[in-house]
């Protein structure tokens, strides 16, 4: 078998187990406190990533520099992004939740637009904005009663923020140039994530009736550190270094049908004509914005490659 065949199977397994995260999430919140289920997945993977990394490669940056903006990172993307993502699961279904995170391209653009003085508003960016927004409104079209609920609308509202707060640690993690080992800052960005949802755990989680020992949960925790966090992204740093990376990070696009068919399946979640509607929206959207996006960046900039992606590559959100 080829490494560029090995790279392609790589980008099928990442699309499958990063689409099945969110039905994790939400079978293993359904046993133990948000938080402390987080915390833990991501403390424990980022340790496993930290020692495969150093056995394969022992550089290392131990600088309180680098230190830091991995703890930065790690808190953007992980502890706001992957623990409210967590949270909203409580009250929306994982097949919304995995659209809505879907938009993490739009998000990101958008703040490329006001933090990049060479980049600038055009109509693509502006049609994909618009399509995105018709995109949640079809999520409440079919489901306007529940929007009545404070509860519904918490858990949207927590989902698009914890979206936007991974495409700013996404987009922090690109500024930070090269990287003496990525796959062990990645590690420790998991683990300062999860280590700051463990200390949130206390005061946020609810331990009323909290029992340890659950089957179905720890068999999902389990499964989102070894397959959803330690494995999948050993894959997906493999698939970049051998494919194009707007290959490679096809998943975008594929995790929320791959997450809305799980829910239906297995979680009895509801799936009609206007979620397929809003899935096809949402992804169409956020193809238009980032041509829209590579479109501006190669008028404002001749002399630099387009960027295959209008959005840094990182750990998924879910």
């Amino acid at each position: 078998m080829t490494r560029q065949t090995k790279a392609y199977l790589a980008v099928v397994f990442i699309c499958i187990v990063w689409g099945t995260t969110y039905l994790a999430i939400r079978v293993g919140i359904r046993h133990y406190p948000v938080f402390l289920f987080a915390g833990v997945r991501q403390t424990v993977a980022g340790i496993i990533l930290m020692i495969g990394a150093l056995v394969i490669n022992k550089n290392k940056d131990l600088s309180m520099k680098n230190i830091l903006r991995q703890m930065l990172v790690g808190f953007l993307m992980l502890t706001i992004g992957n623990g409210l993502v967590t949270l909203g699961m409580r009250f929306i279904p994982s097949g919304i939740s995995a659209m809505l995170c879907s938009m993490m391209p739009i998000f990101a653009v958008l703040l490329n637009l006001f933090s990049s003085k060479k980049d600038h508003f055009n109509s693509m960016i502006g049609l994909g904005l618009l399509l995105g927004t018709c995109g949640v409104a079809l999520i409440f079209r079919h489901n306007i009663a529940d929007v009545a609920q404070p509860a519904y609308l918490g858990g949207i509202f927590l989902t698009l923020v914890a979206t936007a707060s991974w495409a700013l640690g996404s987009l922090v993690n690109k500024k930070q140039g090269a990287l003496t080992n990525p796959f062990f800052n990645s590690g420790l960005q998991l683990l300062f994530g999860g280590i700051f949802m463990l200390m949130i755990s206390p005061f946020a989680d609810n331990y009323t009736g909290f029992q340890l020992w659950n089957t179905e949960g720890l068999l999902a925790l389990v499964y989102l550190i070894t397959f959803g966090s330690a494995i999948a992204y050993a894959a997906y740093m493999f698939a970049l270094s051998v494919l194009p990376v707007g290959i490679a990070t096809i998943y975008s696009y594929v995790n929320p049908l791959i997450a809305v068919l799980a829910g239906y399946l297995f979680l009895h979640e509801d799936m009609n004509i206007y979620t397929g509607l809003a899935f096809i929206t949402i992804v169409v959207s956020v193809f238009v914005m980032n041509k829209g996006y590579r479109a501006q960046h190669k008028e404002a900039s001749k002399m630099e490659p387009v960027p295959e992606k209008a959005f840094p590559e990182g750990l998924p959100v879910e």
